[in-house]
């Protein structure tokens, strides 16, 4: 277990943040276990959760539960329980699961991981020191980056066909109130690249019943022609589709790492900035803060903030 602390930041000062990992659970089917980090406050009780949903970047490690630092230790330090699993698509599981079902992008059980986490959610809580009786249960919401933001959507309501046996997919897990989608894929009927071969289950997604709550963050200058020429807009679909309420935080110069929010340091990085991490990290926590508490000003704070400034780094819009 270790302990970390983020700086002073407008929306409160932060607390110390514990973090535990792994917390093991052995799901029946899995071909192996599910391992999570768990990060929390030091204190108060009444701790809402968000469940964090990596990407499928290049590096090691960043995809899987070691991955978000500069996320999660805000979120953490400001009153959230975060639950990062590693999913069956992290490149530490792929030595190890290369010929199970659903290899190599598992986009089923990447959502089914989350619902296993909720059912457990009081075992998670005994097992991380200091974290028994702190949680709220009924305060749930999920976050996801790339790959995780679509894992994030399906949660969220967004329905799918499964491109194997035509099964019209519905993951919808209702005990998550609200959620943030960190560029996210966007429809499928523009993707013309190569990976939209590889991951023909993107080709079916359906925003039009996402119907909870969501915050879609999107980068100006992410064009991800690996899957679609449409450009940047593409990352806005699940806003622009999906039904209200939604709201869209577009980032000014940001390309898919949204200024570098996989790790700290992270090379890949094309738009390093870690002003724009900041943002994120500030707006996704207020964002997330009045959904579940809806007499919390936070949002309302956050987007003012951003408005006012002589440069700003982005700008929201809503429905």
């Amino acid at each position: 277990m270790s302990t970390s602390t983020t700086t002073a930041d407008p929306s409160g000062s932060p607390a110390p943040v514990l973090s535990y990992s792994p917390v093991v659970l052995s799901v029946p089917g899995r071909p192996v276990d599910l391992q999570v980090r768990v990060s929390a406050p030091e204190t108060g009780t009444g701790l809402p959760v968000i469940l964090l949903s990596h990407g499928h970047g290049p590096s090691n490690n960043l995809s899987s539960l070691n991955g978000y630092a500069p996320l999660v230790n805000f979120w953490a330090a400001h009153g959230f329980v975060v639950i990062q699993p590693t999913h069956l698509t992290s490149r530490t599981l792929s030595h190890l699961v290369a010929d199970a079902p659903g290899a190599p992008f598992f986009w089923r059980s990447r959502s089914e991981d989350m619902t296993h986490i909720l059912d457990r959610l009081d075992e998670i809580e005994k097992a991380v020191p200091l974290l028994a009786g702190r949680i709220d249960h009924t305060k749930i919401a999920v976050a996801g980056h790339s790959f995780g933001g679509f894992t994030a959507s399906t949660l969220l309501g967004a329905k799918l066909t499964d491109p194997d046996t035509g099964e019209e997919v519905n993951l919808l897990e209702p005990r998550i109130k609200a959620g943030v989608l960190l560029a996210a894929p966007g429809r499928g009927d523009v993707l013309n690249g190569p990976m939209g071969d590889m991951l023909p289950v993107f080709a079916t997604i359906d925003f039009s019943t996402m119907a909870t709550p969501a915050l879609v963050v999107a980068g100006d200058e992410d064009d991800s022609r690996h899957f679609t020429d449409m450009g940047p807009d593409w990352h806005t679909d699940p806003y622009t589709l999906g039904p209200g309420p939604k709201s869209l935080l577009t980032l000014f110069g940001a390309g898919h790492a949204l200024g570098g929010i996989p790790g700290y340091d992270v090379a890949e990085t094309t738009d390093e900035n870690p002003e724009r991490v900041a943002a994120v990290a500030r707006l996704t926590w207020a964002y997330l803060r009045s959904e579940l508490y809806p007499e919390d000003s936070a949002w309302q704070t956050a987007r003012d903030a951003l408005a006012s400034g002589p440069d700003p780094l982005g700008r929201v819009e809503s429905k």
